[in-house]
């Protein structure tokens, strides 16, 4: 397990683990919150089956969680959400920072992933973290009326110039800036 930083309400440490089944209730919970077209208990079953990486950030409580798939020369980065009255304080940032170690770990040189164009927040996370916006996929998210296009973004990890991870202070995720 990794120790990371506090979360600034508390004298808890965090750590980072791996995500188990006896996870899903508490990562659900976050997930209905988080979102207004959350992951089903399912498409978190399947990913633990197929195998992804998948963390959870833990402290008093699970306070966020990510689900990466691992692809030729790259890794996928399927779902990261923080707790919503845990936002705001790092942890976003810090679970973000978790995937690259992992992909580095596994000489993947790429993290890709989607976000919601409306995701405006998240957006300007990645951007920080050294991510560029390459794509656009049209209506691929659910959204209230419709459909919603998703941004498509990419860092590589050997970028020269690209800002340490470290640096960033706000948090962030795929999806559950919403």
């Amino acid at each position: 397990m990794n120790a990371l930083a506090n979360d600034g309400l508390s004298n808890d440490r965090l750590t980072r683990r791996p995500m188990m089944v006896a996870d899903l209730a508490a990562v659900m919970a976050i997930e209905v919150q988080a979102y207004s077209h959350p992951w089903s208990q399912g498409n978190f079953v399947d990913s633990l089956a197929a195998g992804h990486l998948a963390e959870v950030l833990v402290g008093a409580g699970l306070i966020g969680y990510f689900v990466a798939m691992e692809g030729v020369e790259e890794l996928h980065l399927l779902n990261v959400t923080v707790a919503p009255a845990a936002q705001g304080r790092g942890h976003g940032s810090a679970l973000l920072e978790a995937v690259m170690v992992q992909a580095r770990a596994r000489a993947l040189p790429t993290v890709w992933l989607e976000v919601r164009a409306s995701n405006l927040r998240a957006r300007a996370l990645y951007t920080r973290l050294g991510f560029d916006e390459v794509g656009l996929r049209r209506g691929y998210y659910p959204a209230v009326r419709g459909r919603e296009d998703a941004v498509v973004m990419r860092r590589g990890l050997e970028r020269a110039g690209a800002p340490p991870l470290a640096s960033a202070t706000s948090m962030g995720e795929s999806d559950a800036l919403e």
